[in-house]
């Protein structure tokens, strides 16, 4: 009797444990592409973005990071031996990627079908919005294009519109987060869900140094939005190296990189603006 109870403790803890494993294990590891090229204006911060999400991706799990500073790899033609294409990763995330990437035609397409086609994840920090003013396609996958900056850098009063998306929940409703933060043009509230915007009631409208912002005053600073099959992120976070050392900025990209792979759930539905 005792060598029975004793065949079965050991099964139950054998099962207990397995099932232990698997509830913990985060799946296989994802691929992300973090692309950090610049061909307009330079920011500073752009070394430790690149090392921001190859950090999250070792720290969280989900993913391995291959980190790149040209567009060499925006392509679907089979790669060299040591190389890669659009096809090993599951999300791309473009950081500060300013100005025309004069990408070919063949590079064009690759990407777009990326995204829209295959279902993959594409993740854009800051600057990626000041890019390809030529490429219309590339304003409708992302959603919008920069316009401005009026305020510069400063105490930006931040509305979370969306507290249920997975990059949103670690945030209050209302703060101030310091950084430089985009007004786009050519992107519209019933294209996208807004996640963040800034308090239009607590900015100076009466001499904004950067450009003028947009005449609706509908500042939005982050979004998510569906292109065909896939799934994009924006947010207008990451001018400063401070940003990408904030804790709450990087729980903000690992829960948007984990959100584009499709390992959790958050809306793109449009809304109306939260007041």
């Amino acid at each position: 009797m005792r060598k029975v109870l004793a065949i079965l403790w050991a099964t139950t803890i054998a099962v207990l444990w397995t099932a232990a494993i698997h509830a913990q294990a985060p799946g296989p590891r994802k691929h992300l592409l973090v692309i950090g090229m610049t061909r307009g204006y330079h920011h500073g911060s752009t070394s430790n973005a690149l090392a921001t999400f190859w950090k999250l991706g070792k720290g969280s799990a989900v993913w391995d990071t291959e980190i790149k500073t040209d567009m060499e790899w925006i392509t679907k033609k089979p790669p060299s031996s040591e190389a890669h294409n659009l096809d090993f990763f599951d999300a791309v995330a473009f950081v500060n990627t300013t100005g025309n990437w004069n990408l070919n035609d063949e590079q064009k397409h690759a990407l777009l079908s990326f995204v829209h086609d295959d279902g993959k994840g594409l993740v854009l920090a800051h600057a990626a919005l000041d890019a390809n003013y030529d490429w219309p396609e590339y304003a409708e996958m992302t959603g919008g294009w920069f316009q401005a900056h009026p305020w510069g850098t400063f105490d930006a009063p931040v509305i979370v519109e969306d507290p249920t998306f997975p990059a949103m929940r670690h945030f209050p409703p209302r703060l101030y987060i310091y950084d430089e933060m985009y007004s786009p043009k050519n992107w519209s509230r019933d294209k996208v869900n807004v996640l963040m915007r800034l308090d239009e009631t607590q900015l100076n409208y009466t001499n904004p140094p950067y450009g003028a912002p947009r005449p609706d005053k509908d500042q939005a600073i982050a979004w998510s939005k569906m292109y065909g099959k896939g799934r994009v992120f924006y947010c207008s976070l990451g001018h400063t190296k401070e940003a990408w050392e904030d804790p709450d900025v990087q729980k903000m990209y690992l829960e948007a990189v984990k959100w584009a792979m499709k390992r959790t759930e958050g809306s793109t539905a449009s809304h109306a603006k939260v007041k």
